[in-house]
């Protein structure tokens, strides 16, 4: 192989690395760019969780009577944050309410029929009858078990519990790397 032909072999190996570091760098702010818009649409589903778990039967309410205007501070809220906030909200707090509504409308609609129990309400009972701390899992179990109607993701009961925290109503006991929930006295003695 002559100098020249390596001299040109080596530029076009210098050319195709420098093309490649460029396309790299490009691809890595492509990259980075839809990281952020990632953790801002994660961020705004979070919101919106948060805000379909603390209007529950808020959000009951407004499913039973579509016609009138009950649901719309809570649209009203998601839609500030984004385009995409409103038809998120309606599919978060549909998911985990869907089976529910589906079944009242089934069995002739919700008139004359008492509306189901607040998650928290359950996990309130649940608590009332026992005296330890309880795991998060020991309580949805329990509730699975009692309630084979409703079918709560972990997450969910962990929430609920954890707003029922920060309500006062019940307390967090840490024990190693596990919480345990038990009522607060208040709520004991009622």
């Amino acid at each position: 192989m002559s100098s020249q032909s390596a001299a040109t072999l080596r530029s076009r190996y210098v050319e195709q690395a420098a093309s490649d570091l460029e396309a790299n760098r490009r691809r890595q702010e492509e990259l980075a760019k839809k990281i952020e818009l990632l953790k801002q649409e994660e961020a705004l589903l979070s919101d919106i969780l948060d805000l379909a778990e603390r209007y529950e039967g808020f959000a009951d309410a407004s499913r039973l009577l579509p016609e009138q205007a009950q649901g719309e501070p809570v649209v009203a809220k998601a839609k500030h944050r984004g385009k995409a906030g409103a038809p998120k909200q309606r599919s978060a707090s549909g998911k985990s309410k869907s089976a529910p509504a589906g079944a009242r409308a089934k069995s002739g609609g919700a008139k004359g029929k008492s509306r189901e129990p607040l998650l928290g309400d359950l996990l309130m009972d649940l608590l009332k009858g026992h005296e330890e701390p309880r795991l998060a899992k020991e309580l949805r179990d329990e509730l699975l078990e009692k309630h084979p109607t409703r079918d709560p993701s972990p997450q969910v009961v962990r929430n609920t519990l954890e707003a029922l925290v920060a309500k006062g109503r019940v307390q967090r006991h840490k024990q190693q790397r596990s919480v345990m929930y038990t009522l607060t006295q208040s709520d004991n003695a009622g």
